[in-house]
């Protein structure tokens, strides 16, 4: 029988081991040492081992931007997943190639408002830490400037509920988004996302990518993406994967993660 409960997680344990080197915004390549990266990587492996092996019955979710997540530990404001891109696992990212520029959420793009998938470029109401498992994960930034003149998009508050329902509704906030720089992160990488910043997150051609992702959610931020002008708003409930589905995906990313460190 499957256990209720995986290896056990210690945030601020795990959280020390990604945090940013402190002192000054640090050069690429700085941050956590190999050691810490490695550590942290060995715990994501032990929680997708579990799962592969029938020792814990958690289940992915397929999440509204695309990919798969395995939502590790829940404690209040703070969370941690393992998030599965691209092949086997029913979403690419956003089917992007990973090279630069903006992506497909240019002027009267990102998403439809509403009326379907949700909106490319967003911005969260929680930090993210992510360590790259495996693959090629790209960030592009975006900056978004109030203008209801002549905007480009409009924002949307995005309220997730812990049944799994996602509201989207929109504001009166009108924008322009303009783009403002990629960072490209491989395997054994760890890159920051601060609350309020507006990106978009994408793999490569759709090619397979995996995430050990730490949040932590602060007072007073909302999670928010752009969409359509005149778009509407919509709601969705997430998809729970079935026990089979969720164990192929897993089994694909561990084959992976050997051969990254093969």
């Amino acid at each position: 029988m499957d256990a209720p409960h995986g290896p056990d997680i210690d945030y601020d344990a795990l959280r020390r081991l990604l945090a940013p080197a402190p002192g000054p915004a640090p050069s690429r390549g700085a941050g956590p040492s190999s050691a810490d990266r490695t550590a942290a990587g060995e715990l994501a492996v032990s929680v997708l081992r579990a799962v592969a092996e029938g020792r814990w019955s958690l289940a992915a979710v397929r999440h509204p931007l695309g990919f798969l997540c395995l939502p590790v530990l829940r404690d209040g404001a703070r969370g941690v997943c393992v998030h599965l891109f691209g092949a086997g696992t029913g979403g690419d990212g956003s089917g992007d190639d990973g090279s630069g520029g903006g992506g497909s959420w240019g002027a009267g793009s990102g998403g439809d408002g509403g009326r379907g998938d949700a909106p490319l470029v967003h911005a969260h109401s929680w930090s993210l830490v992510s360590l790259v498992l495996f693959g090629r994960v790209t960030n592009h930034s975006v900056r978004v400037v109030d203008d209801p003149v002549a905007p480009t998009h409009r924002v949307y508050e995005v309220r997730s509920g812990p049944d799994g329902t996602d509201e989207v509704r929109g504001t009166t906030r009108f924008v322009r988004g303009i783009p403002d720089g990629s960072g490209h992160s491989t395997t054994g990488d760890v890159y920051v996302v601060r609350p309020g910043e507006f990106h978009a997150t994408v793999v490569a051609d759709g090619r397979p990518a995996a995430t050990l992702v730490l949040g932590e959610t602060q007072p007073g931020s909302k999670d928010m993406s752009l969409g359509l002008l005149s778009g509407e708003g919509h709601r969705s409930v997430r998809e729970i994967c079935g026990r089979e589905e969720t164990v192929v995906a897993v089994r694909a990313a561990l084959r992976r993660i050997d051969e990254a460190d093969g």
